[in-house]
């Protein structure tokens, strides 16, 4: 079997860009969902212990940002600033050695509180060199998953006295959102139900901080019990000699309570 380098997976990048119909028709923003899909199953994949599939999930996770310094090298994309994928590493190993100067200069750090405090402050040097406006008190909150951004934002937001005493005042604003959203259904108004939506999404998420409970870890743990009680039904179903297209909601009802028993011994 051919042994690869990192060159090799350059040039084979651009050629799948060049000649393959699906890696001709992407954009930046149509890839940006399979970057997060990526990460995630490297999450999973470390969690799990299984060492082959973590290498596998971590060359899905590369191939983002192979293909994505690949559309940033060309014109449509990268306009008047393209770069490539030397310039990400370039700009990667410049940044890790400017925010390391307990490492790679005369600075001093024996703790990771300390080494947290450099980071900060190089960071903060850089936004001023950069000409960039002073942080504002939510910029701490990062991008990432929207439950959990959407938290750290409130918690945030709470720090700063922008909260209600206890939780009934967030119920209180998620049976508002609610109703906001039936009338949004009730007037057919496709975006302000989209809206809406949002809006109620942001409100539970509100309940659940007050009552200290992680959004992200509750609805992870929903999205492993359905996966477990809806291929309890598939196995049944299988052991019927019929699939699910072949059954119907009632039978599959029945299963799924029969799930809910089975799955709790």
């Amino acid at each position: 079997m051919s042994t690869y380098q990192l060159d090799d997976l350059l040039h084979i990048m651009q050629r799948l860009r060049n000649e393959c119909p699906w890696d001709k028709a992407q954009t930046p923003k149509s890839l940006t969902r399979y970057a997060i899909e990526e990460a995630y199953e490297v999450e999973a994949a470390i969690q799990a212990g299984h060492i082959t599939d973590i290498r596998d999930e971590l060359g899905d996770l590369l191939l983002q940002v192979v293909f994505q310094a690949q559309l940033f090298s060309e014109p449509a994309f990268g306009k008047d600033q393209p770069f490539n994928f030397s310039d990400v590493v370039n700009g990667l190993a410049h940044k890790l050695i400017r925010r390391h100067p307990h490492v790679f200069s005369e600075a001093s750090a024996t703790s990771q509180t300390e080494v947290n405090q450099l980071w900060e402050q190089v960071k903060q040097t850089e936004r001023v060199n950069e000409g960039k406006s002073a942080r504002r008190r939510l910029d701490e909150v990062k991008p990432g998953p929207a439950l959990m951004q959407a938290q750290d934002l409130q918690k945030q937001a709470a720090k700063l006295g922008f909260d209600w005493p206890d939780v009934q005042g967030a119920k209180q604003k998620l049976n508002e959102e609610l109703a906001e959203l039936e009338q949004a259904i009730c007037e057919q108004d496709s975006a302000q139900i989209a809206d809406e939506l949002g809006d109620c999404f942001f409100a539970l998420i509100n309940v659940a901080r007050k009552l200290n409970v992680q959004s992200e870890t509750a609805l992870l743990g929903t999205i492993a019990k359905f996966r477990q009680r809806f291929a309890y039904i598939e196995d049944q179903l299988a052991a019927q000699g019929i699939t699910p297209e072949q059954s119907n909601l009632h039978d599959m009802d029945i299963l799924w309570e029969q799930a809910k028993i089975h799955l709790k011994k």
